[in-house]
């Protein structure tokens, strides 16, 4: 494997290092990889050839972890695939590409126009100070201008969105704009609608919490399980006091399962119950009618669509009785 540099004019015999590559790549990368990258960078000024082997041996780094750090450099355009070997790409060069090269979601009118807003200067410079240490690469520039039009965030959610990022230890494009597109799903616009979602989530998370010590799971919830207490949150819009009267029809069953609540559950709301209070009523007067059905059904020997209406129900409300 040949190893060459597409710029190898150098004043002085040292391995130089553009600060791009510590604001750019160097947190996105593992340590096995930048070490990959550090020495390729270096036997590149000689154009040396060398062996996959002998790179595993001279870095003390498993062969594979070698192929896949060759792999991640070229998929980040760091470097060049080439049938002898590969070419070390110009970091500079790289930016300065990303910066000229036109953004077909931001036209320049719009940056230039977003650049005169002193609010949203303000921010990105806030991120720049926070986040960067006073040093964010030009080309996060565009990129925050850019989602600031992909989402239309206000700036108190765009320096949330980096401060969130931030201590998850994860400030990179790909997981900043993960999140962005997921709190966009969820309509955030302003810091108010970032907070009234951050309360739904919070709250989520104590009910699941609660259900899950109500039935004595001794295991993390499923994904479908949790799928199931999300629509009754989210899509029913119950609060724990209605999951709470589902939860106590479980105490008659061997195996409660969130199916038979899920059952339960979509039968209250499909009948427009929407409190504690109406979902008592209904089972209260659903008991008594039960009751009456059955005990008519005795004496006459008759039945009729109502009672088999009622008889369909009773495995599910059968600890009603």
């Amino acid at each position: 494997m040949k190893i060459e540099q597409k710029d190898t004019s150098f004043i002085f015999s040292t391995t130089s290092i553009p600060d791009i590559f510590f604001t750019e790549y160097l947190s996105c990368a593992n340590g096995d990889f930048i070490k990959v990258y550090l020495y390729m960078v270096f036997l590149s000024k000689y154009n040396k050839d060398i062996k996959i082997n002998d790179l595993s041996k001279a870095l003390n780094i498993p062969v594979k972890i070698i192929q896949e750090a060759c792999i991640y450099w070229e998929g980040t355009k760091v470097i060049t695939k080439k049938p002898n070997g590969y070419i070390v790409n110009n970091l500079q060069d790289i930016e300065l590409h990303k910066l000229y090269s036109p953004k077909v979601t931001l036209s320049p009118k719009d940056i230039e126009q977003n650049s005169k807003n002193q609010y949203r200067a303000k921010a990105i410079e806030s991120i720049n100070n926070n986040y960067f240490q006073g040093i964010m690469s030009p080309s996060w520039y565009g990129d925050i201008e850019m989602w600031f039009k992909k989402y239309g965030f206000d700036e108190q959610v765009m320096i949330t969105l980096f401060d969130y990022c931030f201590n998850k230890s994860a400030l990179h494009r790909n997981y900043i704009q993960a999140v962005a597109d997921a709190w966009s799903k969820n309509n955030i616009k302003t810091y108010s609608d970032l907070e009234n979602y951050e309360q739904a989530q919070e709250k989520l998370v104590s009910i699941k919490k609660s259900i899950s010590k109500k039935l004595k799971l001794t295991r993390q919830l499923t994904q479908y399980e949790e799928a199931y207490i999300e629509k009754w949150i989210v899509d029913f819009k119950y609060d724990m006091d209605v999951i709470d009267l589902a939860l106590k029809k479980t105490t008659s069953k061997t195996n409660p399962s969130f199916d038979y609540l899920d059952k339960l559950i979509s039968d209250w709301h499909d009948r427009n119950l929407k409190n504690p209070s109406e979902v008592e009523q209904f089972l209260s007067t659903y008991k008594k009618q039960t009751s009456n059905i059955k005990e008519l059904a005795k004496k006459t020997g008759y039945s009729n669509y109502e009672q088999r209406s009622y008889e369909n129900l009773d495995s599910l409300y059968a600890n009603n009785m």
